[in-house]
């Protein structure tokens, strides 16, 4: 009877790991689908990208300073690897739809379209922050980031107060991953071209992370975020309801 507990336990376990790790990658899975088949990235924020790109190189060097589970490790790296994927496929679309509303003499022309589109990183322009028209230059800001955060890591290492200021960026920036999502949203006053069951499938992560977080006694920045991400699900979701036609119908008019 023991051993058959301690294998029950073992299966659990491993299964949570399993879950944590490749759980969060799950939801972008029927919002990738979406972009590929209509070919257009419109109603998907790239910044989403962008902040769990951010959120995870954090996390990973916070595990140099102060080391956490093995999975919550695992997951970072897999979750990078899947932020890539669709930001690759979220620019590719939107690529393609700028050369496609170019004017018809330089849709002729290669390089003039090239000239007259793009944006790349090594113009040093601020306006077009995370607004590059090439994935090269997305790659080049993260290894320039991820380079000096590196070397600033391993200079104050043995300093807890930076260790502990970059687990809590980490968490944070992880926690407001909806946020860019719900401003287009509310910019746009709709969730058209959103997937709604990516949505669902962040809250029902999130929940599952959350508990996770608190009984395995990871540390409280993990779990106090986790209850902010949350919110921020829940708000996205009621957007939904809140632009959808139906409600729009029903609404009084004044």
């Amino acid at each position: 009877m023991a051993d058959l507990t301690e294998l029950v336990a073992a299966t659990v376990r491993i299964f949570s790991e399993a879950l944590m790790i490749f759980g969060g990658v799950v939801p972008y899975i029927p919002q990738y689908l979406m972009i590929r088949r209509s070919q257009n990235a419109e109603g998907f924020s790239n910044y989403v990208c962008l902040t769990l790109l951010i959120a995870n190189i954090l996390r990973i060097e916070f595990w140099f300073g102060k080391h956490f589970e093995t999975p919550l490790l695992v997951q970072s790296i897999v979750m990078i690897l899947c932020m890539l994927v669709m930001l690759e496929l979220c620019i590719r679309v939107h690529s393609k739809s700028l050369r496609h509303h170019l004017p018809v003499n330089q849709q002729l022309s290669k390089d003039s379209s090239l000239d007259y589109a793009e944006k790349r990183f090594t113009d040093l322009n601020m306006n077009h922050f995370w607004k590059w028209t090439t994935f090269t230059s997305y790659l080049q800001f993260l290894s320039l980031f991820t380079l000096l955060l590196s070397s600033t890591t391993w200079l104050f290492l043995n300093n807890p107060f930076y260790i502990e200021t970059i687990g809590f960026l980490a968490v944070f920036f992880e926690a407001l991953l909806g946020t860019p999502q719900f401003l287009r949203n509310f910019r746009l006053k709709s969730t058209e071209g959103m997937s709604v069951k990516m949505v669902l499938m962040w809250t029902s992560g999130d929940i599952f992370k959350t508990v996770y977080f608190i009984l395995r006694s990871a540390p409280k920045q993990f779990w106090l975020c986790g209850l902010l991400q949350i919110s921020i699900d829940i708000a996205i979701l009621c957007q939904v309801i809140l632009y959808s036609d139906k409600y729009r119908l029903r609404k009084p008019q004044f």
